[in-house]
Formats: C-alpha cells, sequence, structure tokens
C-alpha cells in the first residue's frame, strides 16, 4: 500500500511539472552542444529575463480570475506600439519618452481591454479562444490605423516614420531615443564570479528593469489580498459560488482583463525600448504565443499560475531559444533545424498543456463521482441493514 502511494505521488509529481522536465532535459543536452560559453549563456538570460518578464507576469491575474490564458494580450501590446510610434514622431527620448508611451498606450489598452472583456463575458467558457481571435480582429483595426490613417487623418510630421506616399507608417521604426534607456539607468557591471563549475566575465545587469520587475511582483502579491483580488480568487475557484455569494462576475472579470491589457502594454514597451527597433506591424504578432508558452514551460497551467512559474519558464523558454539553433547546426549541421524546431516547440507546448489540462479535469470529474457514490453506497447499505 506505501510503495502503491509512493508510486501515485510520484506519478502525479512527473504529470503535474512534465513541460518543465522536458524542457530541463532538452536543455541539458543542447547547452554542451551548442558551444556557448557561461559568460555568454548568462548574459543572454538576464537580458531576455528582464526583456520578457513584465509581459509574462501581465497573464497572472486573468488566470487569478479563472479566465484561463489571455491571448488578448496582444490588444495591450499593439497600445503601447502605438505609444512609441506617437514619442518616435514627436523626438521625445530617453525615460521621458518610455513615460509618455505608457500613457498614451494606456487610454488605448483599458478601452480594448473593457471591449474585450465585455466579449469575454459572453463566451463564458471559451475564453481563450475567443481571445484568440479577438487578438485578429483588433489587429485588423490596427493595420487600418497604422497603414492609412497615420499620416492622413492623424498627423505624423516625422517624414522618417511615414512612408514615401505620404502616409502610413513605414515597416521598421528605429526607437534609437528610448533604445535601452530603462536598461541603462542604474547598469551593474558585475567583472568577473564563479558559478559553480562555470567561469563567468563581464556580466551587464539592467537594475532599473529588475526593479520595476520586482515592482510588479509585490503588486501582484499585495492585489491577491485585497477585496478584489479574493473576488477573483473566488472566481478562479467556482464562478457560480462565486456569484450565489454576491461577487459581481461579469464587472470583476472585466476589470481582470483590463488589468491585464494594461500591463501587456507597459511590458510591450519595455519589451521594445531592450529591442530597440519596432516592427510596425508584426512586433505584437507573437507576443502572446510566446508568453503563454513561457509561463506554461514554468509549470502554470490554464488555472493556476504563480510568479515562480514566470521566472522559471522564461529562464528555461529562452535558454532553448538561445541554444537550439546552435545544438542543430552541430548536430545535424544546419542552424535552421534548431529555428524551426523552437518555434515548434513553443506551439506544441501550448497544445501539450491544453491536453494535460484537459486530462487532469476529465480525471478530477471522475474522483468526484467516485466520492459521491461511496457515501450514497454506504447509506444504502446501512438502510438495508436496519429493513
Amino acid at each position: 500500500m506505501t510503495q502503491s502511494r509512493i508510486a501515485q505521488k510520484l506519478f502525479r509529481l512527473i504529470t503535474d511539472n512534465a513541460v518543465p522536465i522536458i524542457f530541463i532535459i532538452i536543455s541539458a543536452v543542447a547547452i554542451p552542444l551548442s558551444g556557448f560559453s557561461a559568460t555568454y549563456l548568462v548574459q543572454e538570460l538576464l537580458t531576455r529575463i528582464g526583456r520578457n518578464s513584465f509581459l509574462i507576469l501581465s497573464l497572472l491575474i486573468p488566470i487569478m480570475a479563472g479566465m484561463g490564458l489571455n491571448f488578448g494580450m496582444v490588444l495591450g501590446a499593439m497600445a503601447g506600439q502605438i505609444g512609441l510610434i506617437f514619442i518616435s514622431d514627436w523626438a521625445i527620448v530617453g525615460i521621458h519618452g518610455i513615460v509618455l508611451a505608457m500613457i498614451i498606450g494606456t487610454p488605448i489598452s483599458v478601452a480594448l481591454g473593457l471591449l474585450c472583456g465585455n466579449v469575454l463575458n459572453r463566451a463564458k467558457g471559451q475564453e481563450m479562444v475567443t481571445s484568440y481571435i479577438l487578438g485578429f480582429f483588433i489587429n485588423g483595426i490596427y493595420q487600418l490605423v497604422v497603414l492609412y490613417l497615420m499620416g492622413g487623418i492623424i498627423p505624423i510630421t516625422d517624414p522618417i516614420l511615414v512612408l514615401s506616399r505620404g502616409y502610413g507608417i513605414r515597416n521598421s521604426i528605429n526607437l534609437l531615443g528610448v533604445r535601452t534607456v530603462l536598461d541603462r539607468l542604474f547598469p551593474v557591471r558585475i567583472d568577473s564570479f564563479t558559478l559553480g563549475a562555470f567561469h563567468v566575465e563581464n556580466i551587464s545587469i539592467p537594475v532599473a528593469t529588475y526593479l520595476v520587475i520586482a515592482a510588479f511582483c509585490f503588486f501582484i502579491i499585495w492585489f491577491r489580498r485585497t477585496k478584489l483580488g479574493q473576488d477573483m480568487r473566488a472566481l478562479g475557484q467556482d464562478m457560480a459560488i462565486a456569484d450565489s455569494a454576491g461577487i459581481p462576475v461579469n464587472r470583476t472579470r472585466v476589470i481582470a482583463i483590463v488589468i491585464s491589457t494594461v500591463l501587456a502594454c507597459y511590458g510591450q514597451i519595455i519589451y521594445l525600448q531592450n529591442m530597440g527597433t519596432l516592427s510596425t506591424y508584426s512586433s505584437h504578432d507573437q507576443v502572446g504565443m510566446f508568453s503563454i508558452a513561457a509561463l506554461l514551460v514554468g509549470g502554470a497551467s490554464v488555472s493556476r499560475a504563480g510568479i515562480g512559474n514566470v521566472f522559471l519558464g522564461v529562464i528555461l523558454f529562452h535558454l532553448m531559444f538561445i541554444v537550439a539553433p546552435a545544438a542543430g547546426k552541430e548536430l545535424i549541421g544546419e542552424a535552421q533545424i534548431g529555428e524551426f524546431f523552437r518555434v515548434f516547440v513553443s506551439y506544441g507546448i501550448i497544445a501539450l498543456s491544453l491536453v494535460l489540462h484537459a486530462w487532469k479535469r476529465h480525471n478530477e470529474r471522475i474522483r468526484a463521482r467516485r466520492a459521491l457514490r461511496i457515501p450514497a453506497a454506504g447509506a444504502a447499505a446501512s438502510k438495508e441493514g436496519t429493513q
């Protein structure tokens, strides 16, 4: 009996953490094959953690509210890009430009979040696929605005930003005025240190970016303890019981999506200031997909996610992104194989996580039915005994 329980616990541990385990194995194999130095890997990971963590953290609040993975976070990303286009036109540089881009993007992302939240309230139980399709719809409106309205109806004065026909924004915008301004606000450089068997030299740490991310983490911890946060957690556990307890279900769900959309706007601005270039028509395309994939790689699920899952996912997912092309080149002689592999894994890991989630829910229903049958069978037996 003891061995059976141990086996069950071990099986449950493996199934609950199947995705992180797979990625740890892939990374353990790919890192030696890539041939990258410890210094390069650590520097790349530090940069990517600062670049992507804020975006992934914005996914936690809708999951807490029981709305699953918010593919609609791309709406906030588009709002952030509009803010960056305007500050580039107005030539506002430095940290002031970043702040102004966030200020411009906030009302746009609030409006888009309200739209998304109200649409999802009419699609309860199908939030993920609905938010995914809604992202395509809003993307069409975004393309209309930046391709036809900007430079025509919406004044854009900088000729560098406008297409040669006189209206529409160019495919690529150089964010030189705000490039890495947050990362370089409080720069810290470590000359050398030893990490286990690895010696690391000349590491630059974007302290200001990490402070912003840390502040966001503390905000999430504090938010969970507020009345609104408790209402969202109640929704995530059981919407019907939350409604019976007097919690305004629809309003709370809309607030969760609005908060997530606004935070995704800020996260996209942080991401693009690190990149230094805005691809006007495509920078937002894969934001939701890669952020959700990274969160799932960290061991999160459709119904459960925490801050620890975010950082574990960023490290494992982007470590695979760093080493996969070089490992593919060394193993097969073709670096493009590594590129295909990591894109395949990005989509495959989401599919695997959704399948595991559905399988777990199915097993939970079976266990719940068995738990109901046992008391009923006992009551029937006792009734027969008394007769």
